[in-house]
């Protein structure tokens, strides 16, 4: 009996799921970049973050699942082009994230795939990966998807914690 690897749009009943995901990856991400949660993390609080990306037609978030248990979620949305590119966009992959225990059955490649076959059916035929300097694992998979490198980010901080403190402060939504 083989196993079952899927991915499937994300629901308003999965953000719990997406949470405690979310959550997970960003304990990854800023191990590697303090940086990460100020910068190129998901709004707080998270939930309503994940409830309006799931909203917003140019955007998308898929849950991956293994025998139907999710481990894993992808985030996309289109941006647009400079002006004299008309309405082209380009559909920029920020979050992906597949739990230790899933790794290596292929459900990134799943959630990659299946967001980019959506994007496609859009019109969208641009894609560009969001991924730290010396995460190999996130840069190995998107190039084993065929993306490459066109652009990196540099960085500078002046802070004496390195930006490991977040001034940032947020309240929490109650749900009914």
């Amino acid at each position: 009996m083989g196993i079952s690897v899927t991915a499937r749009l994300a629901r308003a009943e999965d953000v719990d799921v997406l949470i405690g995901l979310y959550r997970k990856l960003e304990a990854e991400m800023v191990a590697i970049h303090p940086m990460w949660p100020r910068a190129d993390g998901l709004d707080e609080p998270v939930e309503q973050s994940f409830l309006a990306h799931m909203d917003n037609p140019s955007a998308r978030v898929y849950l991956g699942e293994v025998n139907g248990y999710p481990f894993g979620f992808i985030y996309a949305r289109t941006e647009t082009l400079l002006a004299h590119e008309g309405d082209t966009g380009v559909v920029s992959i920020r979050l992906v994230f597949v739990e230790q225990d899933a790794r290596g059955v292929g459900l990134g490649e799943i959630m990659r795939d299946t967001l980019m076959d959506d994007f496609r059916e859009l019109g969208h035929h641009l894609f560009d990966a969001h991924v730290l300097p010396g995460h190999r694992l996130a840069k190995n998979f998107f190039e084993a998807g065929g993306f490459s490198a066109r652009s990196i980010v540099m960085h500078h901080n002046d802070r004496p914690d390195g930006g490991r403190r977040i001034g940032a402060t947020y309240r929490t939504i109650q749900r009914t």
